[in-house]
């Protein structure tokens, strides 16, 4: 019998070496400069390209589909198990006290961006496939390790290749938590837009306001830029207002206003909870000011309708599931310009039992009040795999038996993972409950011993689910 654990302490070294090469990789989607031969930018390319060449020095398969996608192939059958992974990772940001593009091994941390999402957990079950391989266990069906490009987008690669290849018959995702997701919340994104109506009077003018990076991460910084004679006044009371609630930014007095610039805390936007959304803040701030009337429009709709309000009350749109929970708002990037007006993006995380059509009605009351205007642009239903499915119980129990964690049981989240992709598909690890979450934060990190625990329950359960008659 195999000691999983002790085979997967074996490659640590070798591991961590590829991990290290992986993010060194900025693979941050790039729509900028993509090209032909680079749909989505160089690095994502470069990133899958990686994955694949670490495949062929194993003396797996592989194919590269078009560098939008790819996988890494052992053994044959009429059925297809899949392991769907990520090779882009979001912006890194400010606040790191590290080169997020260098893995640094600290206090038995690994540090850098894509070491808990999804760089590090990919590694460990493309590692757990090669474990497998290594000691000469053949699978009874096909096993495709598949690399995505774009999953921290609008998953380009992934679709990409489900219109070019059959849909496999079951698998898992290594890019959540352990110990198994079997459901996941559906997963709705809204563009709200202001006009740029600059004729009414008032004592400031919002030049620019920009916060955020992405829809799926809670924004750290905020930026402001405001023409107004009564600089001091403004500056005075921006102090007490960081004061007040526990923020730190900075000011910078200018020729003809004031520059301000408020500092959060990021975080995945399945809980913004788990952030400071440092744009709300400078919104409900400066909304206590008198702006022309498109620029009030923009600030006073985020605060009274968006600030610290992540289950949507205010919009009346809060809901909450027995089986999934309560439906969560991000309010993931905020833009306004003098040129083009206002823009806010709000992604919803919502469960079975309430609409898109639901929540977008809601919210069009809303905005309405300000002369916005909302466009759904992207939408996945909620997904669920019965607890009782075999690939559910099994994963569930190698994890019991690997951690000691008896009572671990299924769960639900707000997280979008590749394994929605599959009716049979779950997300699994490769994150503990025992560790901090800092996906889509800076000072991204992963404890080098919950990887290479990931790989011993990730080698057992690719070749526990690939062998059984």
């Amino acid at each position: 019998m195999i000691n999983w654990k002790k085979q997967a302490k074996k490659y640590k070294d070798d591991y961590l070496n590829d991990l290290k090469t992986l993010i060194s990789i900025d693979s941050e989607r790039d729509d900028n400069n993509s090209s032909k031969d680079f749909p989505l930018g160089k690095g994502p390319a470069d990133a899958l390209k990686k994955y694949l060449s670490f495949g062929e020095r194993d003396g797996f398969k592989t194919k590269n589909l078009d560098n939008l996608v790819g996988y890494i192939e052992y053994g044959e059958g009429d059925k297809t198990f899949a392991i769907l992974a990520h090779a882009d990772v979001m912006p890194a940001g400010e606040g790191w006290d590290t080169n997020p593009f260098e893995m640094v091994v600290k206090d038995g941390n690994a540090y850098g961006r894509g070491v808990s999402d999804d760089k590090g957990p990919g590694l460990a079950a493309y590692y757990g496939l090669k474990i497998m391989k290594d000691n000469n266990i053949k699978p009874n069906c096909k096993i495709r390790f598949i690399v995505g490009t774009d999953e921290e987008s609008n998953w380009t690669g992934m679709k990409h290749y489900f219109d070019l290849e059959p849909e496999p018959d079951f698998g898992f995702s290594p890019d959540a938590e352990f110990p198994v997701i079997n459901g996941e919340k559906g997963n709705t994104t809204f563009e709200n837009t202001f006009n740029n109506n600059q004729s009414q009077n008032a004592s400031c003018v919002l030049k620019n306001f920009d916060s955020g990076l992405r829809e799926n991460m809670v924004p750290r910084d905020a930026y402001a830029d405001i023409l107004v004679n009564d600089k001091d006044e403004i500056n005075s009371q921006f102090t007490t207002f960081m004061e007040d609630n526990d923020l730190k930014g900075n000011s910078e007095i200018t020729e003809n206003g004031i520059k301000l610039h408020l500092i959060g805390k990021s975080a995945h936007g399945m809980e913004p909870k788990n952030g400071v959304n440092s744009g709300t803040y400078l919104a409900t701030f400066l909304s206590e000011f008198s702006f022309t009337e498109d620029a009030d429009n923009f600030l006073t709709f985020i605060s009274k309708y968006l600030h610290n309000d992540s289950r949507a009350n205010h919009l009346a749109t809060n809901y909450h599931d027995k089986i999934m929970g309560d439906l969560t708002m991000n309010v993931g990037i905020m833009k306004f310009s003098q040129t083009d007006g206002g823009f806010i993006n709000t992604n919803f995380r919502y469960p079975k039992g309430i609409s898109v059509e639901n929540i977008e009605e809601h919210l069009n009351n809303a905005i309405s009040k300000f002369s916005g205007v909302v466009k759904n642009t992207d939408n996945m239903v909620p997904h669920y795999v019965d607890p009782a499915d075999p690939i559910v119980n099994r994963l569930i129990s190698i994890y019991r038996d690997q951690t000691g964690v008896k009572k671990a049981e299924p769960e639900v989240v707000g997280g979008g993972t590749y394994g929605r992709m599959m009716k049979r598909g779950v997300a699994f690890g490769a994150l503990f409950p025992w560790t901090e979450d800092t996906m889509h934060q800076a000072n991204e990190f992963q404890p080098i011993d919950d990887l290479i625990l990931a790989m011993s329950i990730y080698s057992q359960s690719i070749t526990d689910l690939s062998t059984d008659k």
